[in-house]
């Protein structure tokens, strides 16, 4: 047998205070933790697409993985979220990797919300730009921050955040990033399907898109498929194209994956009685006492804060008893004494299920 045990001193440290993870498979419980808002993964409303379309794209895009169904889809899109251009990468992973680590050059500041997504995180530990993250949603420590700032400046943040279920302030973003001649970076991974009247996020949703650098959708959540684009102007696109290595070096969608996010794009802006309904469940969930801390979200993330990994676990290993699928978040994923519970409300749960929660909670 290979000698690994290397290994085993880190994986003895997460079990031993209650980090340590493990792959489960579903066990039929009522949904609180998938990221399936509208429900369009569970009611199957994505068709398999034409049996003739390929399976696999042969190769990168700049090679032989470019095809007409996958630039038709991203003129489709660029135009269904009112920007320029949008440009096709294989995960949100991957765009904003893309993204962060090509776009800001050496000497440039990259100023990030202290919450952002390990994904943001992990393009900009590969930039070559100097970052400083600001605390969450305050812009005075984003005004004292920016004022230090060398190069070009980029702002970067999440207009839903994935831990917390806020929202950014974009309003005072975009003044401060004007003021400042700095290039705002939203991630709307959270937003999409389910912020705005036909699901189109943040952004659009107040009609800021003219005033914001870049955009970055994700198709893995709310539109029930995979993949992301990142849109912005022309240059950018090209930009994007000629140096992003997680897209020049990555093998493309291929037709059968176009085809289904295309197939998305028609139907979940459509899906109004599924946002309304998901909007009577936030309200609900918000509106009732429990025993915990319960921050403040208007979207589907709704958190309960449970301090201590062992807690956290325990008050989720209740739920899970109870046929109710929702999981614990442990450090070091968010902050020690900032365990939770991340709730997933979605619109195919029903009001019944959601006060059974909020009793178990009580």
């Amino acid at each position: 047998m290979y000698r690994d045990d290397f290994l085993d001193k880190k994986l003895n440290e997460r079990k031993e205070n209650n980090s340590f993870r493990q792959l489960r498979l579903p066990e039929g419980k009522t949904d609180f933790c998938s990221n399936d808002y509208l429900g369009i993964v569970k009611n199957s409303r994505l068709q398999t697409p034409d049996s003739r379309l390929s399976s696999g794209s042969t190769g990168s895009r700049l090679l032989s993985g470019n095809y007409p169904l996958i630039e038709e889809v991203e003129k489709e899109i660029a135009a269904f979220h009112r920007s320029a251009t949008a440009l096709l990468f294989n995960s949100g992973y991957d765009a904003n990797i893309g993204l962060l680590s090509c776009v800001p050059q050496k000497g440039d500041t990259i100023l990030y919300d202290h919450l952002c997504h390990a994904s943001i995180r992990d393009g900009i530990r590969l930039s070559f730009a100097n970052a400083f993250s600001f605390a969450h949603n305050d812009m005075d420590d984003l005004h004292k921050k920016i004022m230090h700032t060398t190069g070009t400046i980029f702002i970067v943040t999440e207009s839903v955040f994935s831990m917390d279920g806020d929202l950014c302030p974009l309003n005072e973003l975009i003044g401060i990033a004007e003021k400042h001649s700095a290039h705002l970076i939203i991630d709307e991974a959270h937003a999409t399907g389910v912020i705005g009247e036909k699901g189109e996020g943040l952004v659009q949703q107040l009609n800021r898109q003219e005033h914001v650098f870049a955009r970055i959708h994700t198709f893995g959540k709310a539109c029930g498929c995979h993949g992301a684009v990142v849109l912005g102007s022309r240059s950018l696109r090209d930009y994007l194209i000629n140096f992003a290595r997680s897209f020049i070096y990555s093998t493309s969608l291929p037709e059968h994956s176009i085809a289904v996010i295309k197939e998305s794009y028609k139907i979940f802006p459509g899906m109004h009685a599924e946002r309304l309904h998901l909007q009577k469940l936030i309200n609900q969930f918000q509106s009732s006492a429990i025993a915990f801390e319960k921050l403040v979200s208007s979207t589907p993330v709704q958190v309960v804060l449970i301090p201590g990994n062992k807690e956290a676990k325990e008050t989720a290993a209740t739920l899970q008893a109870n046929n109710l699928d929702v999981r614990a978040i442990l450090y070091p994923t968010v902050p020690k004494g900032k365990e939770r519970l991340r709730i997933v409300l979605h619109a195919f749960n029903t009001a019944e299920e959601v006060a059974k929660l909020i009793n178990l909670l009580q």
